[in-house]
């Protein structure tokens, strides 16, 4: 009876062995087709062209990737020189872009932190103009004033005066200057515009 189950459990044994041996190898196979790939081109004359790994002439001509049973797996187009300069001038460009849009970021936030920045550079653009109209019209009162001095003394036959010639000359060229400072302050306005509309308008893009 004891040899009797002895035996039994040898052939178990035996029989389990035998299984799994073949379950290992049955695997070990799959995995090796599974892994198995071919890569196909044609060349000019369209004649197929199969390997184990992918050369350059793959890559100039384009290719397939081929499973086990050659069939196909996947489709690569082949090279662009001319597509590739392309698309990297785009990618240059867009990181170009990724770089101000991050810098945007660090300046101002948001757009309403722009916007607030922008008026701010209004109102002092604005108070320095109001200033120097204020100072554009005394010296036109002046000038005025000047003018009625000189045309006392033609009136009169005499002379004018050298201080009053200086008055008038010095006049002259402080209205000159006023006027050109306005006209810049008037620029600087119309720039700050344009500056920040462009920001405020990417950024409200990037929200």
């Amino acid at each position: 009876m004891f040899n009797q189950k002895n035996t039994s459990s040898v052939k178990y044994l035996i029989r389990f062995c035998i299984l799994a041996a073949a379950t290992f190898t049955h695997a070990a196979v799959a995995a090796e087709t599974v892994q198995k790939k071919w890569y196909r081109y044609y060349d000019k004359n369209g004649v197929a062209n199969i390997s184990t790994s992918v050369t350059p002439a793959h890559i100039q001509h384009g290719y397939e990737i081929l499973g086990s049973n050659m069939q196909v797996l996947q489709r690569n187009h082949a090279y662009n020189a001319e597509l590739d300069i392309k698309q990297s001038s785009s990618r240059a460009s867009a990181a170009r872009q990724r770089e101000q849009d991050a810098k945007l970021k660090r300046a101002y936030s948001t757009s309403k932190v722009a916007e607030s920045k922008r008026d701010d550079q209004f109102r002092n653009i604005k108070k320095q103009i109001a200033l120097q109209q204020e100072q554009l019209k005394q010296l036109q009162a002046d000038r005025i004033s000047f003018k009625r001095q000189e045309m006392e003394s033609f009136r009169k036959g005499v002379p004018v005066p050298n201080q009053l010639k200086n008055n008038i000359q010095y006049n002259t060229e402080n209205i000159k200057n006023t006027k050109a400072t306005i006209e810049s302050l008037n620029i600087s306005y119309r720039n700050t515009q344009a500056y920040y509309e462009d920001i405020i308008q990417r950024l409200k893009a990037l929200e």
